[in-house]
């Protein structure tokens, strides 16, 4: 069973390990935290966040952070999301998000979740469709340049009504 527990800064170590080459370091923090590779001091960043890691009985299984996008209390938005290599395909990831999901609704009370993922990160945007997030349509795709091509990041989100 997946839990969770706030992110400790021991935990850097072991979650920059699953981050084996460039484009996936890429695809999991849009260059936000710096340029491949960083450093555990770097990762730490990630403390002035809501940070998670994802545990079971076998250790640390993943990582994500929440925060506040804008002004509005209503809503959270899941960031830098990652899962142990040898957990994926497996419903950890879906696991780990639906109770970061129970974090978003019932205990912060927010209304909304949101997240944004590459579409060249497909693997991650089923898993995210599969936890529930629906597509959100806009005209404009935010873009990001990454190892000199352009991204385009897909926006999901989920409402609730369990407040």
């Amino acid at each position: 069973m997946i839990r969770l527990r706030p992110y400790k800064e021991t935990d850097a170590h072991t979650i920059l390990s699953w981050c084996k080459n460039e484009v996936d370091f890429y695809k999991w923090t849009a260059g936000v935290l710096g340029n491949y590779p960083i450093t555990e001091k770097e990762f730490n960043t990630v403390k002035s966040l809501i940070a998670f890691t994802a545990f079971d009985e076998s250790g640390i299984v993943g990582f994500f952070t929440l925060r506040n996008p804008g002004d509005s209390l209503d809503e959270l938005r899941f960031g830098f999301v990652i899962l142990d290599p040898e957990k994926r395909g497996k419903g950890y990831g879906k696991a780990m998000i639906q109770q970061g999901l129970k974090f978003v609704f019932q205990i912060y009370g927010a209304r909304k979740a949101s997240l944004g993922v590459f579409e060249n990160n497909l693997s991650a945007y089923h898993c995210y469709k599969a936890a529930g997030f629906q597509d959100k349509i806009s005209d404009h795709a935010e873009t990001y340049h990454v190892m000199d091509e352009d991204w385009k990041c897909l926006e999901l989100t989920m409402e609730t009504s369990w407040n």
